[in-house]
């Protein structure tokens, strides 16, 4: 008996030095430092997956999502648009105009806590099933009555601009002035010192700008919305990714 104990508080001791080991996550506080940076080249933790499921299928998102896109709508009844129809608007596409949780939500993928696959993702773009950010939808609607053109500077690549371009009007997006894919030479550091001298999309926007057309707004991701020549910028939620 007196051995049975022995081994028991062995294996309980055991088991408590193993848990003391593993550090604890907050999963909020998680989220909160890699969408500001804070922590980079991550993948989801393993504490955090059920988190990060619940987030992005969940009402919280949606709210999060709502409450960008009601600042940015409110920001752009403000504006004194140009009659000559030179006013623009950026919109990003994934995580920004279109979602990829159905993506996200397959078990091989497991909302981020396995390593990113380009492959298997590009292999969902072609499938052209990414349904609409309802939020970002009444977004893109709100400006076109108002006067102000949509465009899209996306990191979609060039072979992908056909489906890319289907997918958004089977989710409402219906026209644009302009949608600006990732060509080859068209690439970026990640190094933030590098960053404003070699961001393609800040590129594209400079080129835009220098054509005398007028950015007026911007909504994407953090890489989206970096930059010159925008007059003001609205980040959208996703602890997916950072960029």
């Amino acid at each position: 008996m007196k051995a049975i104990l022995f081994l028991l508080l062995i294996v309980v001791g055991a088991t408590a030095a193993a848990a003391a080991a593993t550090p604890q996550i907050n999963c909020q506080s998680w989220r909160l430092a890699v969408e500001t940076n804070n922590i980079r080249d991550w993948t989801v933790p393993a504490q955090c997956k059920s988190y990060v499921s619940e987030y992005m299928t969940g009402q919280q998102y949606r709210d999060d999502c709502n409450a960008v896109v009601s600042t940015a709508i409110e920001y752009a009844k403000t504006l004194n648009v140009s009659k000559e129809g030179k006013d623009l608007w950026v919109f990003n596409i994934d995580e920004t105009t279109l979602s990829n949780v159905p993506y996200y939500a397959r078990p091989e993928v497991g909302f981020g806590a396995t390593k990113s696959n380009m492959l298997k993702f590009e292999s969902w773009i072609k499938e052209g099933k990414s349904p609409a950010i309802p939020s970002a939808l009444v977004l893109y609607k709100t400006l076109l009555d108002l006067g102000i053109k949509p465009i899209f500077i996306t990191d979609t690549k060039e072979e992908f601009r056909e489906v890319r371009m289907a997918n958004l009007k089977k989710a409402g997006y219906h026209s644009w002035f302009k949608f600006i894919c990732k060509g080859k030479n068209d690439t970026y550091s990640r190094g933030y010192s590098e960053y404003y001298d070699t961001n393609w999309k800040s590129k594209k926007r400079a080129a835009l700008v220098k054509s005398g057309y007028r950015l007026v707004g911007n909504l994407g991701g953090w890489w989206d919305i970096y930059g010159d020549f925008l007059l003001r910028t609205f980040k959208m939620p996703n602890p997916m990714y950072y960029f």
